[in-house]
């Protein structure tokens, strides 16, 4: 009976393909605009993620995400350092600093100042140089994305120039020499990413009264980290927050004060929605067209669970063929743009969802062919 139903499923091309067609653009829509949401998402933390080794972080009580900097006092790092459990603390700045490049124009770039003798929170992967390569002097560098597109000059021939290791940048004044190219996660607002040490960074920085951003620690061994983010922040008052709390924290914050989640969510149901009524329309009328099939069967003794089973094998089949080719076409579509600024980040949940709302588009329609099969009667087909 299965080899049956799959000879009837393929035997009506137009409408087999009608059914695939749907599904697979509710499987691509689905996919594709989660993968986009949660990549914008991913970007809104990347900095905490390639900084890595920090396992607290240390911040003004209102701090509501990465990017919110409120300046603390440089004597908080000392305090931070004198509580018990804390193995290490350095400073970081980080700020938003306006670079002059070599053809005069001007590009706002995010600033990651790292302390100055351990050079703890640098860049994961470096393309070009090392990281020790910033103790040297006026010693900055660079990300990749960054110097081969924002940062890049305008030459007099008008072909524009990626910036290199050895080139001159010019931040607030100051000379700036690129010692070195590394690869970082793009960031929300994709702006360059340059890396140096903390007291070159401010210099570089306006004149303020504070300076410094983040207090970076990390527990001793056996110490329980949640538990002494609980004790800096009773001893010191100042916000601490392990580095995937404060991840949550700030996605939470772009969750709930942008219309990021309502601009994607409308099109993740909009792709559910138009998948669920062509598929579901075009494996209903599929049905119809077969009913006498079905009543023959019925006729010859199969029973409620046989056409049961044809049924959900018919809509099982072409929900499997259109998730395939819809998660194919995402991943087609991620390789195409990894290139470009566009946000994707196809994790395995995201595949678990999609094939969650193929599976129920496929049941649903399932559930309107079912029910009209059970109530066909055996001698209509006899009739005429």
């Amino acid at each position: 009976m299965i080899r049956l139903a799959l000879k009837m499923l393929v035997g009506d091309r137009a409408r087999y393909l009608g059914i695939v067609m749907g599904l697979t653009f509710a499987a691509l829509l689905i996919t594709q605009q989660s993968a986009i949401f949660v990549g914008l998402m991913t970007r809104t933390y990347g900095a905490i993620s390639d900084l890595g080794q920090p396992g607290i972080w240390v911040m003004d009580p209102k701090v509501q995400f990465v990017d919110d900097v409120k300046p603390l006092q440089d004597t908080q790092l000392l305090r931070v350092r004198g509580i018990d459990g804390v193995a290490w603390a350095v400073p970081l700045y980080k700020g938003l600093l306006k670079v002059r490049l070599a053809d005069g124009a001007y590009q706002t770039c995010n600033v990651m100042g790292l302390d100055d003798s351990t050079l703890i929170g640098g860049p994961p992967e470096m393309v070009a140089g090392t990281l020790a390569d910033l103790r040297r002097a006026e010693a900055v560098i660079v990300d990749e994305v960054g110097a081969n597109g924002k940062l890049a000059s305008v030459g007099p021939d008008g072909k524009r120039r990626p910036v290199a290791v050895g080139d001159t940048l010019e931040l607030n004044d100051h000379r700036a020499i690129v010692v070195g190219i590394c690869r970082v996660s793009r960031t929300f607002q994709s702006q360059p990413v340059l890396y140096t040490t903390y007291q070159r960074a401010t210099t570089y920085a306006p004149r303020e009264r504070k300076l410094l951003s983040f207090v970076l620690a990390d527990a001793k061994p056996g110490v329980d980290a949640a538990r002494l983010c609980d004790r800096i922040a009773a001893e010191t008052g100042l916000l601490a927050a392990r580095a995937d709390d404060f991840k949550v924290r700030t996605y939470q914050y772009f969750l709930k004060y942008t219309g990021i989640p309502i601009n994607f969510g409308i099109a993740v149901l909009l792709g559910f929605v138009i998948g669920t009524a062509i598929a579901g329309q075009t494996f209903y009328n599929f049905t119809l067209d077969n009913l006498r099939h079905f009543g023959t069967l019925k006729a010859m003794g199969a029973g409620p669970r046989t056409l049961l089973a044809m049924i959900l094998v018919q809509a099982l089949v072409a929900g499997s063929i259109g998730w395939g080719l819809g998660v194919g076409g995402a991943s087609l579509f991620a390789i195409v743009s990894r290139s470009s600024e566009l946000a994707f980040r196809m994790p395995w949940q995201l595949l678990a969802i999609s094939g969650g709302a193929v599976l129920f588009i496929c049941l649903a329609s399932a559930l309107l062919a079912i029910r009209t099969v059970l109530k066909l009667e055996p001698a209509i087909v006899f009739k005429g």
